[in-house]
């Protein structure tokens, strides 16, 4: 028999979709009081599972520890091997599985019981083992796996995965986790500089083309060539900035045959021309170039000139 992969495909996907639509159901007071038990917590959440929902369990620890929740993973089989040292008075604990009657848990969670600690169940079934011995239960209940035998974890992990990912997000809300919060925890790879590069990190390597208000147009040529970049700011002896004048502005200025020889940097400079702090984010600098469609901005602060940051920084630094 033919098997029609695409169709194959989109059946996955909608019962993956479904999977996910059926968590809103779920979203009830339980999941409210897991998410302030963890936000009160004094010390870590620990997140156990096994199997599939041990990976799922990994990734979630990745997502709370990036967004300011401190988490830990435990294996369920090595937990009952001694790792059930790294379980501590203040902690709370979460354990996932779709069954909650699986071998190891049913070993673990009396122990765990005997510590004390607040014990979160995100759990597949609300009559398991494992539910009916937690103090808080995350439903996440599916009505099949997209696996034609009904049997390898797919719908389920989903479940558990974006059931993570809400308690994630509740937690950032409710803690109030900003970007620059989000920038500490994550200073590599392009979202680092991202959240980090900022525009004195760049422009301190170019030159700083300047020419006084009142040079002739001569003087002008020679800096820009000098500096290369394209770019020069005219500035008055206190180094305030008055304009700039690019490479079309001196190629219009040619177009119109004026006599040059009587031109200076004022009358062919742009006034107020679009400026950036030397404190602004790198990837701003990179948004007013597009949207004004240009390539270089002067970096000033109260109206101090101190250099250019030129699109090709930010090409370099791999923003764009």
């Amino acid at each position: 028999m033919s098997v029609s992969i695409k169709q194959v495909a989109l059946k996955t996907i909608g019962l993956e979709a479904q999977s996910i639509s059926g968590l809103a159901s779920f979203i009830n007071d339980d999941f409210e009081k897991a998410v302030k038990a963890i936000a009160t917590c004094k010390g870590r959440l620990v997140i156990c599972g096994i199997g599939k929902s041990g990976i799922i369990a990994q990734k979630i620890v990745a997502t709370l520890n990036s967004t300011g929740t401190p988490s830990i993973f435990m294996h369920a089989a090595d937990a009952i091997h001694g790792d059930l040292g790294m379980v501590q008075q203040d902690d709370v604990v979460m354990i996932i599985s779709k069954s909650g009657e699986s071998p190891e848990i049913k070993v673990l969670v009396p122990l765990l019981k005997n510590f004390g600690n607040i014990m979160l169940a995100m759990v597949g079934s609300v009559d398991s083992f494992l539910a009916k011995h937690s103090t808080i239960i995350l439903n996440t209940t599916v009505e099949q796996e997209a696996c034609p035998n009904n049997l390898a974890p797919t719908t389920s992990t989903t479940a558990q995965l974006v059931m993570g990912d809400a308690l994630a997000v509740c937690l950032m809300e409710l803690k109030g986790f900003q970007s620059d919060d989000f920038a500490k925890f994550h200073p590599g790879g392009m979202l680092g500089k991202k959240l980090y590069l900022r525009v004195a990190d760049l422009y301190i390597n170019n030159e700083a083309p300047a020419v006084l208000s009142g040079q002739s147009l001569k003087e002008v040529i020679v800096e820009m060539t000098a500096k290369r970049l394209g770019i020069t700011a005219v500035t008055d002896t206190d180094n305030n900035l008055l304009g700039i004048i690019t490479d079309g502005d001196l190629r219009r200025m040619l177009e119109k045959n004026t006599a040059i020889s009587t031109i200076k940097a004022d009358d062919i400079m742009t006034a107020d021309p679009k400026t950036i702090g030397p404190d602004e984010l790198a990837v701003d600098a990179l948004d007013m170039l597009r949207k004004n469609g240009i390539s270089q901005l002067a970096v000033t602060e109260k109206g101090k000139y101190f250099g250019i940051i030129h699109l090709h920084d930010l090409i370099r630094e791999g923003l764009i």
